[in-house]
C-alpha cells in the first residue's frame, strides 16, 4: 500500500491546477509538468504497464490526444502493440468509426480495424476519465472491430462527473483502473 501512496503523491505533486481554463469556473488539471519530469513520467508508465500485464492485454489503445502520449510508452514497456484511436477524418485508409454524444452535440472516433484481431485483449489508456463518453465509445469501437476489452486505465478520474457509473455497463466486468481520483 505504501508503494501506491508513494506513486499517488508523486503524480499529484506534478499535476498543476489551472483556474478558469478552458472557461470560467473550471479547474483544469494540467499534466504537462508530470510529463516533463522523467521520474514521474517513468513511474506513471510503469504503473500502467503493470495494469496491462495484470489484465493480460495484448494491445494498448490510446485515445486522442493525451492517451497517445501516455499509451505509447506503456505499450513499449509492456512489450505490446499500440493503436491510436483518433477523431474522425484523421486516419488514412479504411477505418471503423463510432459516434457518441457530448454535452452539447456529438463527436466521432475512428480506428484502423485491421490493427485489431479477434484474439486481442485491449487495454484503453487515457489521461482523464470525466463523463466517460469517449471511453465508452472506444470500448464499443474495440468490440465492433472484433477484439476483447481487457480494461481501461486512466491517470485520474474526476469522480464528481459520474464517468465510472456510465462506463461500468459498457465494460461488462473488465476493470477500470484510475491511479488518482479527484
Amino acid at each position: 500500500m505504501t508503494e501506491l501512496t508513494d506513486i499517488s503523491d508523486l503524480l499529484l505533486s506534478r499535476i498543476r491546477d489551472v483556474a478558469d481554463y478552458p472557461e470560467p469556473g473550471v479547474m483544469f488539471k494540467d499534466i504537462t509538468p508530470l510529463l516533463a519530469d522523467p521520474a514521474a513520467f517513468s513511474a506513471l508508465s510503469d504503473a500502467f504497464a503493470g495494469i496491462a500485464r495484470s489484465t493480460g492485454a495484448t494491445k494498448i489503445v490510446g485515445l486522442e490526444a493525451r492517451g497517445f502520449i501516455l499509451g505509447a510508452p506503456v505499450a513499449v514497456r509492456a512489450g505490446l502493440g499500440f493503436i491510436p484511436v483518433r477523431r474522425a477524418g484523421k486516419l488514412p485508409g479504411a477505418t471503423l468509426s463510432q459516434a457518441y454524444d457530448l454535452e452539447y452535440g456529438s463527436a466521432e472516433i475512428e480506428v484502423h480495424a485491421e490493427d485489431l484481431r479477434a484474439d486481442d485483449r485491449v487495454l484503453v489508456v487515457d489521461d482523464v476519465l470525466a463523463t466517460g463518453g469517449t471511453a465508452e465509445a472506444s470500448v464499443q469501437l474495440i468490440r465492433r472491430a472484433g477484439a476483447e476489452v481487457a480494461g481501461l486505465a486512466v491517470l485520474m478520474e474526476l469522480g464528481f462527473l459520474g464517468g465510472r457509473a456510465r462506463l461500468e455497463p459498457a465494460l461488462a466486468g473488465a476493470p477500470l483502473e484510475a491511479l488518482l481520483t479527484v
